[in-house]
């Protein structure tokens, strides 16, 4: 987990209810869930097995052991987690190494967040090799904190990860406006007890009482995600 907390935090600037925004990565801010099941399915292609798009909803959005065990077990490929773990990490890395696609609307939500001093966090279940690479991309000081998948004792759909967020930055997770693309991640934040925008990239998520789906981050600026937050008494 890296940090750039002065102190802890009780609400934004200007006094409003909302105390902080906890962003998801993949999918969410940079477009790249599809590499990682392009990368899956080429690995295990090697391996000598075909993985069926029936399983990539199933392994998106979680944490890398999740996702390689599940592929390991479907597949009964001759290979470790650990062992694809690395491999997986090595080459999502190398596609990246170039530049990483942002997604719609990500960088114009990221500057105004920044621009009005909103404490804002970086939540990924991605190990922190991965997420310090993107980073290169998104620009580190756009946030105040980044918590990595391999940081965590149980990452995400586990809440641990919006926790650990929410109580760095000082603010109470219901005063906390989550950004997320899968299941998964809206699983983890809703745990936590966050207040969710979901941003489906794949598979299907519907409304449901404390989240709003929208079509993309071009739909997001501080204002909606300010009126996503009940006034403070």
């Amino acid at each position: 987990m890296t940090s750039t907390v002065p102190a802890p935090v009780t609400r934004t600037a200007d006094g409003s209810a909302l105390q902080a925004v906890l962003l998801d990565m993949d999918g969410t801010l940079v477009d790249t869930e599809g590499f990682w099941w392009e990368i899956e399915a080429e690995v295990f292609h090697e391996l000598g097995h075909r993985l069926q798009d029936a399983w990539r909803d199933e392994v998106v959005g979680g944490p890398m052991t999740r996702s390689a065990g599940f592929l390991i077990e479907a597949t009964g490929a001759a290979i470790t987690i650990a062992e694809l773990s690395v491999l997986l990490n090595e080459r999502f890395e190398a596609r990246i190494a170039d530049q990483v696609p942002l997604m719609p609307g990500a960088e114009r939500l990221l500057a105004e967040l920044a621009r009005h001093n909103v404490p804002t966090a970086l939540v990924s279940a991605s190990h922190r090799r991965v997420i310090d690479q993107v980073l290169l991309t998104l620009g580190r000081d756009r946030f105040t904190l980044t918590v990595a998948g391999d940081e965590v004792a149980r990452t995400k759909p586990h809440p641990d990860p919006y926790l650990l967020a929410a109580r760095t930055l000082g603010a109470h997770p219901s005063r906390c406006a989550v950004i997320e693309d899968t299941r998964t991640g809206v699983a983890a934040a809703e745990a936590a007890g966050c207040r969710v925008v979901a941003i489906p990239s794949v598979g299907v998520i519907e409304p449901a009482p404390g989240r709003t789906v929208v079509r993309s981050l071009e739909d997001v600026d501080l204002a909606f995600l300010r009126s996503l937050i009940a006034p403070m008494n």
